[in-house]
């Protein structure tokens, strides 16, 4: 350590701070101790560093079925934003989604020491369990339930359910049919009821939705249920991926996309581009919702802020070849 303060010229204090509290330091500064620390190769010993900080460096991470699309992209943006606050990350999966299973894997993490928890629960029954941790643990909740006790970080889905619904009646759409996501998740709640209320604003017809469970197995057999409905002009989708699946039911049941039917999908999974048509959805910005929930532990952890403070973050939507005025 004292040999990057001398190659960076500063003090042997200074070193400690970029690699113990980077936020601390002026950027210009914090890049030259950073260059020398490459130049010379130092990697600090962090097993030594947690005796003397009594600090891990270490952020753990719930998360609750990381192979679908949002999950698995909000933990990657909260690894890019730990790295670059100097932060290790610890994840704990959750076998099943379960309130028994998430409370074991907060568990498994306080016992790592971690010094804050960010739980990725978008499930309506994971709230009791983020509510009731250990309050000298800092905490975040990631698109999950506003609680008051825990700070929670999520993208407005409301909002984004909302800017669909809009820009179908706007095309001259009559009213919108709904594929929504599984019970119980929080951000399916959300967009159906964004869905749901902007259609009862704007004095629509509300049509029963239509439940799925994420994949386009069942986006597929829901919209081959809708596909018969003779005011079916224009269909929200609550993901991309069961968007694909409804894609393929319609076209097999003779119906032209968006010739006869504009189709929505949420999330801008980077394959939409490539639907056939290349498919209009709600873009989320998971680095950002990483970058914010980062930030928020962070003055958790360093004092910085004790009153637990949300952040909604606005979606935007992406409008592509897969909507059109109504032709019927």
């Amino acid at each position: 350590m004292s040999d990057v303060a001398r190659l960076a010229g500063v003090s042997h204090m200074t070193v400690s701070r970029v690699i113990n509290e980077p936020w601390r330091v002026r950027a210009a500064t914090r890049e030259r101790v950073q260059a020398a620390i490459e130049t010379l190769g130092y990697r600090p010993n962090s097993a030594a560093r947690s005796l003397v900080t009594r600090k891990s460096h270490t952020i753990g991470v719930v998360a609750l079925n990381t192979t679908l699309f949002g999950p698995a992209s909000t933990l990657h943006g909260l690894e890019e934003a730990a790295r670059e606050a100097g932060y290790f990350v610890s994840v704990a999966s959750a076998q099943r989604l379960t309130t028994e299973d998430l409370r074991a894997s907060v568990h498994r993490l306080v016992d790592q020491s971690v010094d804050g928890i960010v739980v990725i629960a978008p499930l309506r029954s994971a709230a009791q369990v983020v509510g009731a941790l250990d309050p000298s643990v800092p905490a975040v909740s990631v698109e999950g339930v506003e609680l008051g006790v825990v700070p929670c970080v999520a993208v407005d889905q409301h909002l984004g359910a909302r800017l669909v619904v809009e820009h179908l009646l706007s095309l001259g759409h009559r009213t919108v049919h709904h594929i929504s996501g599984p019970r119980d998740w929080t951000e399916a709640e959300a967009r159906a009821e964004g869905w749901r209320s902007t259609l009862r604003a704007a004095r629509r017809r509300v049509p029963a939705a239509v439940v799925g469970d994420w994949s386009a197995r069942s986006g597929y057999e829901a919209a081959r249920l809708l596909a018969d409905k003779p005011d079916l002009t224009a269909l929200f989708v609550a993901n991309d991926h069961m968007a694909l699946g409804a894609l393929r039911a319609l076209q097999e049941r003779g119906l032209r996309v968006p010739e006869d039917v504009s189709v929505v999908g949420f999330d801008d999974v980077p394959e939409c581009a490539y639907y056939l048509p290349p498919l209009t959805t709600v873009r989320q910005d998971f680095a950002e919702i990483g970058r914010q929930s980062i930030r928020v532990l962070v003055q958790q952890m360093t004092g910085e802020t004790s009153v637990p403070t949300s952040h909604l973050l606005a979606p935007s939507l992406v409008v592509r070849a897969s909507t059109a005025p109504p032709t019927r």
